[in-house]
């Protein structure tokens, strides 16, 4: 039992970590973490009704994630080259640090956007909202993964 106790808590640290990565699932694997931990301790401190509503919220961090980046993109009239862009950016940044997600995702987008044959004004414009919609959506589910910590935590020790 203590390995799964282990298994938990480096599944929420891993989880946190993805939520700022976006080559992992961090929302989905620090809810996973916190429902093992409420599992091993039989729902005692920790209820059912808790890990339901914890998943609710992991739920919405998921479309919240989908859904920022997509609508300020949209938004802003780009194309679909503009999102692959937006994608491949987005994933070359990655190895670069936090900054190099949000700029990669800025730059892959204006790329896409351009490939598209738009203005550079245009491209300019989707590449600032494609960024935008990355910050958006990261502190969106940063805010909503403390709501998820701050609960089962309430929950465990009080």
């Amino acid at each position: 039992m203590d390995w799964l106790w282990l298994l938990a808590a480096v599944l929420v640290l891993v989880g946190i970590a993805g939520t700022i990565l976006p080559m992992l699932p961090g929302i989905p694997l620090v809810f996973v973490g916190l429902f093992i931990a409420a599992w091993l301790d039989g729902f005692a401190k920790v209820s059912v009704l808790t890990i339901i509503i914890i998943g609710l919220i992991a739920l919405l961090a998921l479309i919240v994630e989908f859904v920022a980046s997509f609508i300020t993109v949209k938004k802003a009239g780009a194309s679909k080259y503009a999102l692959w862009g937006a994608a491949i950016g987005g994933l070359i940044g990655f190895f670069t640090g936090p900054f190099g997600l949000i700029i990669g995702t800025a730059v892959g987008a204006a790329i896409g956007e351009l490939l598209a044959e738009k203005e550079t004004s245009q491209a300019t414009a989707v590449g600032i909202a494609a960024g935008l919609g990355f910050i958006v959506a990261l502190v969106a589910k940063v805010v909503l993964l403390l709501i998820m910590l701050a609960i089962f935590a309430y929950a465990y020790y009080l």
